[in-house]
């Protein structure tokens, strides 16, 4: 056992503590120690390398605040999770990070380091897996390469498909033509793009086919060329329409599939696309798979909670 003090500047402490006890809890339960705090100074108690490591840790944390740096108390408690469980070496690894995209309405950067790792990974190879649970960026940060690549005339366009598979409702109960019952499917899309371009480019972008929204089944018999093109939604592919979309990538594409493999609203006993792809393909060079859980989280704060709370459940 060892005792050790450590002293931080003012304004780090203030950041720290600013919900009372909350966060000498949380560093005491994830490096299991325990720590006395008066004002800046923290008396910490407990194993040698866990003062060690919570040590490095603040010093860290008080360089960067002498520098200027600000953390959100979420933010930082995110920070120090993934630094005690091995996720990150250092908060060094969540300063703001070079932006994926850069429109007149929206700067697009990872804030995870799963989200770096996997933007990386798009960079770096042709087809890549994302997957992980909602609210983790998995689409949005997909489509912000996506259209950097188009703004770049890196690719000629984009392609960004669903599956239009009914998640309790009945797809014929709904009103109007096909493309009418389909557009609800397809709506995220158009959601997550209008939020990072300027509407009236979308528009014109929308018209001339540079970007296109369509669900998977309009794929089919199609080659892809020169496309960055995204499936989203995938758990809920069949085996045969993921092989399909898979196929379909031409020279100078770009593949992303997403998806959440606990949320398959396929008919009972039919096999997801996306749960055998991770199979069959997870040995293949040249295609990443990139894994997020509740830590990537970037929407309210109790998505994340939720989603601990039905992973606990399925522990049971």
């Amino acid at each position: 056992m060892r005792q050790k003090k450590i002293v931080l500047p003012e304004r780090g402490a203030e950041t720290l503590f600013d919900l009372q006890d909350e966060n000498i809890h949380f560093l005491e339960s994830l490096f299991k120690v325990k720590i006395n705090a008066r004002g800046g100074e923290l008396l910490v108690e407990g194993a040698d390398e866990n003062v060690a490591a919570l040590q490095a840790l603040l010093d860290d944390f008080s360089s960067l605040v002498s520098q200027g740096h600000q953390f959100e108390n979420g933010e930082l408690k995110d920070a120090f999770q993934q630094i005690a469980e091995g996720q990150a070496k250092s908060l060094l690894d969540f300063l703001p990070r070079k932006p994926v995209l850069v429109t007149p309405v929206r700067q697009v950067a990872p804030r995870s380091m799963n989200q770096l790792r996997y933007v990386e990974a798009i960079e770096k190879v042709d087809m890549v897996f994302g997957i992980g649970p909602a609210g983790t960026g998995k689409t949005y940060l997909a489509m912000a390469v996506a259209v950097a690549y188009l703004l770049k005339k890196t690719v000629s366009r984009i392609i960004l498909a669903r599956p239009a598979v009914e998640a309790g409702e009945k797809l014929g109960f709904l009103p109007g033509d096909l493309q009418e019952k389909v557009n609800p499917y397809l709506r995220p899309l158009y959601d997550a793009l209008f939020h990072m371009v300027e509407d009236q480019k979308v528009e014109k972008l929308l018209e001339r086919g540079v970007i296109e929204i369509a669900p998977l089944a309009f794929m089919r018999g199609r080659t892809l060329s020169d496309s960055f093109i995204i499936l989203d939604e995938a758990q809920n592919c069949t085996s045969e329409q993921m092989k399909m979309f898979l196929t379909r990538m031409g020279v100078n594409s770009k593949v992303v599939v997403t998806g959440d493999v606990t949320q398959i609203d396929l008919p009972r006993g039919q096999v997801s696309g996306l749960v055998e792809a991770r199979e069959v393909l997870s040995h293949v060079p040249d295609i990443g798979f990139c894994y997020f859980d509740e830590r990537d989280v970037v929407r309210h704060r109790l998505v994340k909670k939720i989603i601990q709370a039905y992973e606990s459940r399925r522990d049971f």
